[in-house]
């Protein structure tokens, strides 16, 4: 096959491609890898179980807020906790999901936090949160249900461990 061909056919998928992502609705969300040490040095962060699957708390951004107080307003209403306190910047993950049949291409920003002072924790359970537990980093990362949150805490035991 000749080259131009070639790059003919290789354009025509590109186009595909982002076609495709265009009809794709676009959504931006944010959370955070909360972490406390014991007073023997171990580190734990917390970890929700929502809908059969455990999770990092997250949730969706609202208009008129930063992206940074997006995450550390769904901390607390996940948690029913005051605000966290924002340690550092963990990255983004991406991922595309269907819901109710429409597509979707979902950004969410990471962070790592610590409460201020020990808080009680209350699961959130109008979003289908039904426990809240503190673990040790390499029982989260095998514990939670999704790719991009083993992504997420290997990033923070990069950070901080």
């Amino acid at each position: 096959m000749p080259m131009s061909q070639r790059r003919k056919m290789l354009m025509k998928k590109l186009l595909q491609i982002q076609r495709a992502r265009m009809k794709k609705k676009k959504v931006k969300a944010a959370g955070g890898v909360v972490f406390k040490i014991t007073p023997s040095g171990e580190f734990l962060v917390l970890l929700i179980y929502r809908n059969g699957v455990w999770d990092i708390p997250k949730g969706k951004h609202e208009k008129g807020e930063s992206i940074s107080m997006c995450a550390v307003r769904e901390v607390s209403e996940e948690t029913g906790s005051l605000l966290p306190l924002i340690v550092s910047d963990l990255g983004t993950t991406y991922h595309e999901y269907e819901m109710k049949g429409k597509q979707y291409a979902k950004t969410t920003w990471w962070y790592s936090m610590v409460f201020s002072r020990d808080v009680e924790l209350v699961p959130q359970t109008e979003e289908g949160i039904e426990k809240i537990e503190w673990v040790v980093i390499e029982k989260a990362i095998q514990q939670v249900g999704y790719e991009n949150l083993v992504q997420v805490l290997n990033r923070f035991k990069e950070a901080h461990l």
